[in-house]
Protein backbone atom coordinates (compact mmCIF):
# COMPACT_ATOMS: atom_id res chain seq x y z
CA UNK A 1 0.00 0.00 0.00
CA UNK A 2 0.96 3.69 -0.62
CA UNK A 3 0.55 4.90 3.24
CA UNK A 4 0.96 8.60 4.84
CA UNK A 5 1.80 8.97 8.31
CA UNK A 6 0.02 11.87 10.27
CA UNK A 7 0.77 12.68 14.07
CA UNK A 8 -1.29 14.46 16.12
CA UNK A 9 -0.07 15.07 19.32
CA UNK A 10 -2.82 16.10 21.56
CA UNK A 11 -4.66 15.13 24.49
CA UNK A 12 -7.03 18.74 24.38
CA UNK A 13 -9.91 16.15 24.69
CA UNK A 14 -8.57 13.76 27.36
CA UNK A 15 -8.39 13.83 30.90
CA UNK A 16 -4.80 13.97 31.78
CA UNK A 17 -1.37 14.44 30.10
CA UNK A 18 0.53 11.77 28.02
CA UNK A 19 -0.95 11.09 25.13
CA UNK A 20 0.02 14.12 23.38
CA UNK A 21 3.73 12.58 23.59
CA UNK A 22 2.73 8.94 21.57
CA UNK A 23 3.30 10.11 18.36
CA UNK A 24 7.25 11.40 19.33
CA UNK A 25 7.52 7.82 21.03
CA UNK A 26 5.96 5.61 17.77
CA UNK A 27 8.25 7.03 15.41
CA UNK A 28 10.86 6.61 18.18
CA UNK A 29 9.62 2.65 18.25
CA UNK A 30 10.64 3.24 14.40
CA UNK A 31 6.84 2.60 13.22
CA UNK A 32 7.82 4.07 9.56
CA UNK A 33 10.56 2.20 9.23
CA UNK A 34 8.70 -0.87 10.22
CA UNK A 35 6.22 -0.27 7.97
CA UNK A 36 8.48 0.12 4.86
CA UNK A 37 10.25 -3.12 5.92
CA UNK A 38 6.71 -4.49 5.56
CA UNK A 39 6.73 -3.35 1.56
CA UNK A 40 4.46 -0.40 1.56
CA UNK A 41 5.31 2.97 0.34
CA UNK A 42 5.31 5.27 3.10
CA UNK A 43 5.70 9.14 3.94
CA UNK A 44 5.79 10.92 6.80
CA UNK A 45 3.26 13.99 6.80
CA UNK A 46 4.94 14.82 10.30
CA UNK A 47 2.69 16.36 13.07
CA UNK A 48 0.10 18.50 13.53
CA UNK A 49 -0.01 21.29 16.29
CA UNK A 50 0.64 20.18 19.74
CA UNK A 51 -2.22 20.19 22.63
CA UNK A 52 -2.17 19.51 26.07
CA UNK A 53 -4.73 18.70 28.41
CA UNK A 54 -5.39 20.95 30.88
CA UNK A 55 -8.55 21.63 33.36
CA UNK A 56 -11.13 23.25 31.64
CA UNK A 57 -13.31 24.55 34.71
CA UNK A 58 -14.82 27.29 32.41
CA UNK A 59 -16.59 24.47 30.26
CA UNK A 60 -17.30 21.92 32.27
CA UNK A 61 -19.31 19.96 30.13
CA UNK A 62 -17.26 20.25 26.83
CA UNK A 63 -13.77 20.93 27.99
CA UNK A 64 -11.20 22.26 25.95
CA UNK A 65 -13.86 22.78 23.31
CA UNK A 66 -11.89 25.27 21.26
CA UNK A 67 -8.74 23.10 20.99
CA UNK A 68 -10.24 19.90 20.12
CA UNK A 69 -12.07 21.77 17.41
CA UNK A 70 -8.38 23.36 16.17
CA UNK A 71 -6.77 20.04 16.16
CA UNK A 72 -9.79 18.43 14.19
CA UNK A 73 -9.54 20.83 11.84
CA UNK A 74 -5.77 20.18 11.20
CA UNK A 75 -6.27 16.72 10.93
CA UNK A 76 -9.06 16.55 8.51
CA UNK A 77 -6.96 18.75 6.10
CA UNK A 78 -4.02 16.28 6.37
CA UNK A 79 -5.66 13.52 6.13
CA UNK A 80 -7.82 15.11 2.99
CA UNK A 81 -4.55 15.17 1.18
CA UNK A 82 -3.27 12.73 1.78
CA UNK A 83 -6.80 10.89 0.39
CA UNK A 84 -5.87 13.29 -2.81
CA UNK A 85 -2.04 12.37 -2.85
CA UNK A 86 -3.61 8.91 -3.42
CA UNK A 87 -1.79 7.80 0.27
CA UNK A 88 -4.07 5.94 3.11
CA UNK A 89 -3.60 7.92 5.60
CA UNK A 90 -2.30 6.11 9.16
CA UNK A 91 -3.07 8.49 11.91
CA UNK A 92 -0.90 8.81 14.90
CA UNK A 93 -3.10 10.27 17.80
CA UNK A 94 -3.64 11.31 20.09
CA UNK A 95 -6.62 10.99 21.95
CA UNK A 96 -10.06 9.52 20.71
CA UNK A 97 -11.23 12.85 19.64
CA UNK A 98 -8.80 12.76 16.53
CA UNK A 99 -11.25 10.39 14.88
CA UNK A 100 -13.75 13.58 14.01
CA UNK A 101 -11.50 15.44 12.19
CA UNK A 102 -10.37 11.76 10.49
CA UNK A 103 -13.78 10.91 9.56
CA UNK A 104 -14.32 14.61 8.88
CA UNK A 105 -11.22 14.68 5.99
CA UNK A 106 -11.89 11.51 4.84
CA UNK A 107 -16.01 11.75 3.81
CA UNK A 108 -14.63 14.81 1.73
CA UNK A 109 -12.80 12.78 -0.51
CA UNK A 110 -15.14 9.41 0.28
CA UNK A 111 -18.79 9.86 1.43
CA UNK A 112 -19.17 6.38 0.63
CA UNK A 113 -16.74 5.24 3.98
CA UNK A 114 -18.04 3.30 7.32
CA UNK A 115 -16.28 3.29 10.41
CA UNK A 116 -14.59 -0.02 12.58
CA UNK A 117 -14.79 1.57 15.95
CA UNK A 118 -12.27 -0.70 17.78
CA UNK A 119 -12.20 0.33 20.64
CA UNK A 120 -13.55 -0.27 24.57
CA UNK A 121 -16.05 2.19 24.71
CA UNK A 122 -19.27 3.55 23.31
CA UNK A 123 -17.76 7.70 23.62
CA UNK A 124 -21.76 8.51 23.05
CA UNK A 125 -22.11 10.78 25.95
CA UNK A 126 -23.12 14.62 24.70
CA UNK A 127 -22.83 17.56 27.25
CA UNK A 128 -25.94 16.57 28.02
CA UNK A 129 -25.29 12.91 29.85
CA UNK A 130 -21.81 13.89 30.58
CA UNK A 131 -20.10 13.97 33.99
CA UNK A 132 -16.73 14.40 33.41
CA UNK A 133 -17.08 17.19 30.28
CA UNK A 134 -14.09 15.40 28.77
CA UNK A 135 -14.82 15.21 25.24
CA UNK A 136 -12.81 11.65 24.17
CA UNK A 137 -16.12 10.37 25.75
CA UNK A 138 -18.26 12.07 23.19
CA UNK A 139 -16.47 11.09 19.84
CA UNK A 140 -19.07 8.93 18.25
CA UNK A 141 -21.56 10.97 19.44
CA UNK A 142 -20.06 14.18 17.42
CA UNK A 143 -19.33 11.86 14.69
CA UNK A 144 -23.57 10.82 14.20
CA UNK A 145 -24.52 14.65 14.54
CA UNK A 146 -25.15 15.17 18.41
CA UNK A 147 -22.90 17.25 20.83
CA UNK A 148 -21.13 20.71 20.29
CA UNK A 149 -22.38 22.28 16.92
CA UNK A 150 -18.67 23.12 15.41
CA UNK A 151 -17.89 19.42 16.19
CA UNK A 152 -20.51 17.51 14.39
CA UNK A 153 -20.90 19.86 11.61
CA UNK A 154 -17.07 19.66 10.30
CA UNK A 155 -16.87 17.63 7.66
CA UNK A 156 -18.63 19.29 4.20
CA UNK A 157 -22.06 16.87 4.73
CA UNK A 158 -23.99 16.63 8.11
CA UNK A 159 -23.89 14.28 9.82
CA UNK A 160 -20.37 12.78 9.25
CA UNK A 161 -21.12 9.11 9.30
CA UNK A 162 -25.15 7.62 9.48
CA UNK A 163 -25.33 5.23 11.99
CA UNK A 164 -25.93 2.39 10.09
CA UNK A 165 -22.52 2.99 8.68
CA UNK A 166 -20.95 2.32 11.93
CA UNK A 167 -19.54 -1.02 14.05
CA UNK A 168 -18.67 -1.28 17.46
CA UNK A 169 -16.69 -3.94 17.84
CA UNK A 170 -14.22 -4.75 21.02
CA UNK A 171 -17.31 -2.88 23.49
CA UNK A 172 -15.97 -3.78 27.00
CA UNK A 173 -19.29 -3.30 29.05
CA UNK A 174 -18.34 -5.44 31.99
CA UNK A 175 -15.28 -2.65 32.41
CA UNK A 176 -18.09 0.21 33.86
CA UNK A 177 -16.70 2.66 31.84
CA UNK A 178 -20.18 2.69 29.25
CA UNK A 179 -22.35 4.92 31.10
CA UNK A 180 -26.19 4.43 31.28
CA UNK A 181 -27.48 6.82 29.21
CA UNK A 182 -25.25 5.53 26.31
CA UNK A 183 -26.36 1.95 26.86
CA UNK A 184 -29.92 3.28 26.62
CA UNK A 185 -28.97 4.87 23.17
CA UNK A 186 -27.56 1.57 22.01
CA UNK A 187 -30.50 -0.15 22.78
CA UNK A 188 -32.35 1.69 19.73
CA UNK A 189 -29.42 2.53 17.52
CA UNK A 190 -29.07 0.94 14.11
CA UNK A 191 -25.17 0.59 15.43
CA UNK A 192 -23.60 -2.36 15.01
CA UNK A 193 -22.03 -3.42 18.15
CA UNK A 194 -19.61 -6.71 18.89
CA UNK A 195 -19.20 -6.43 22.45
CA UNK A 196 -16.05 -8.45 24.36
CA UNK A 197 -18.57 -11.16 25.54
CA UNK A 198 -20.28 -11.82 22.12
CA UNK A 199 -16.24 -11.59 20.20
CA UNK A 200 -15.51 -14.38 22.42
CA UNK A 201 -18.69 -16.50 22.29
CA UNK A 202 -18.80 -16.15 18.46
CA UNK A 203 -14.92 -16.48 18.12
CA UNK A 204 -12.74 -13.29 17.64
CA UNK A 205 -11.82 -13.83 13.97
CA UNK A 206 -15.30 -14.79 12.79
CA UNK A 207 -16.88 -11.72 14.85
CA UNK A 208 -14.01 -9.41 13.00
CA UNK A 209 -15.54 -10.99 9.68
CA UNK A 210 -19.09 -10.60 10.51
CA UNK A 211 -18.55 -6.74 11.45
CA UNK A 212 -16.19 -6.44 8.31
CA UNK A 213 -18.67 -7.66 6.29
CA UNK A 214 -21.65 -6.13 7.20
CA UNK A 215 -20.32 -2.63 6.78
CA UNK A 216 -18.70 -3.84 3.27
CA UNK A 217 -22.23 -4.67 2.26
CA UNK A 218 -23.18 -0.92 2.57
CA UNK A 219 -20.63 1.39 2.24
CA UNK A 220 -17.16 1.27 -0.23
CA UNK A 221 -14.38 1.84 1.72
CA UNK A 222 -13.96 0.96 5.83
CA UNK A 223 -12.12 3.54 8.32
CA UNK A 224 -10.39 1.25 11.05
CA UNK A 225 -10.23 3.68 14.69
CA UNK A 226 -7.90 1.37 16.98
CA UNK A 227 -8.13 2.87 20.38
CA UNK A 228 -5.73 0.76 22.53
CA UNK A 229 -8.15 0.68 25.68
CA UNK A 230 -9.53 -2.23 23.83
CA UNK A 231 -6.98 -4.32 25.20
CA UNK A 232 -6.72 -5.79 28.43
CA UNK A 233 -5.49 -4.05 31.06
CA UNK A 234 -2.91 -6.55 31.79
CA UNK A 235 -1.64 -6.93 28.57
CA UNK A 236 -2.08 -3.02 28.10
CA UNK A 237 -1.39 -0.68 31.30
CA UNK A 238 -0.49 2.01 29.52
CA UNK A 239 -4.24 2.86 27.66
CA UNK A 240 -4.85 6.60 29.19
CA UNK A 241 -7.76 4.50 30.76
CA UNK A 242 -6.89 1.00 31.18
CA UNK A 243 -9.75 -1.22 30.68
CA UNK A 244 -9.95 -5.00 32.73
CA UNK A 245 -11.85 -7.77 30.63
CA UNK A 246 -10.34 -6.84 27.47
CA UNK A 247 -8.77 -7.93 24.50
CA UNK A 248 -5.85 -9.87 24.70
CA UNK A 249 -2.96 -8.48 22.29
CA UNK A 250 -3.44 -12.01 20.26
CA UNK A 251 -7.10 -11.57 19.65
CA UNK A 252 -6.63 -7.50 19.06
CA UNK A 253 -3.95 -8.46 16.60
CA UNK A 254 -6.14 -11.35 14.50
CA UNK A 255 -8.70 -8.67 14.73
CA UNK A 256 -6.98 -5.99 12.96
CA UNK A 257 -4.97 -8.11 10.60
CA UNK A 258 -8.43 -8.70 9.20
CA UNK A 259 -9.92 -5.36 9.16
CA UNK A 260 -6.78 -3.33 7.34
CA UNK A 261 -6.05 -6.27 5.18
CA UNK A 262 -9.50 -5.77 3.52
CA UNK A 263 -9.83 -4.58 0.24
CA UNK A 264 -11.85 -1.73 1.21
CA UNK A 265 -9.39 -0.59 3.87
CA UNK A 266 -9.20 2.88 3.29
CA UNK A 267 -6.95 4.12 6.53
CA UNK A 268 -6.55 3.55 10.29
CA UNK A 269 -5.65 5.60 13.25
CA UNK A 270 -4.11 4.60 16.51
CA UNK A 271 -5.15 6.10 20.17
CA UNK A 272 -5.27 6.60 24.01
CA UNK A 273 -1.88 5.58 24.27
CA UNK A 274 -0.20 7.35 27.54
CA UNK A 275 3.31 7.45 27.11
CA UNK A 276 3.89 8.99 31.06
CA UNK A 277 2.30 4.85 31.73
CA UNK A 278 5.04 3.47 29.64
CA UNK A 279 8.24 2.15 30.79
CA UNK A 280 11.62 2.87 28.37
CA UNK A 281 9.43 3.03 25.30
CA UNK A 282 8.44 -0.88 25.65
CA UNK A 283 4.61 -0.82 25.03
CA UNK A 284 5.38 1.53 22.21
CA UNK A 285 7.98 -0.58 20.73
CA UNK A 286 5.53 -3.24 20.95
CA UNK A 287 2.98 -1.63 20.03
CA UNK A 288 4.78 -0.24 16.78
CA UNK A 289 5.27 -4.05 15.88
CA UNK A 290 2.24 -4.82 16.45
CA UNK A 291 0.95 -2.28 13.52
CA UNK A 292 3.19 -3.25 11.08
CA UNK A 293 2.44 -7.17 11.34
CA UNK A 294 -1.14 -6.14 11.39
CA UNK A 295 -0.48 -4.42 8.00
CA UNK A 296 2.50 -7.06 6.70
Amino acid sequence: MKLAVVGVPSSAGARALGQEKAPTAFRTAKLVERLRDAGHEVVDYGDTESFCFTPDHQNSKAQNTLAVLKVCRLVADKVEKALWDGFNPIVLGGDCTIAIGSLAGIVNVSPHTGLLYFDGDADLNTPETTVSGILDGMVIAHIIGKGVKELSHLAKRYPILREENIAMFGLNLASGYVDPPEIKFLEGSPILQFSTEKIRRVGVESAARQALDALKSIVDKIFVHFDVDVIDVDCMPAADVSHSSGLTFDEALKTLKIFVRCDSFIGMEITEFNVNKDRNNQLATKLAEFIASALR
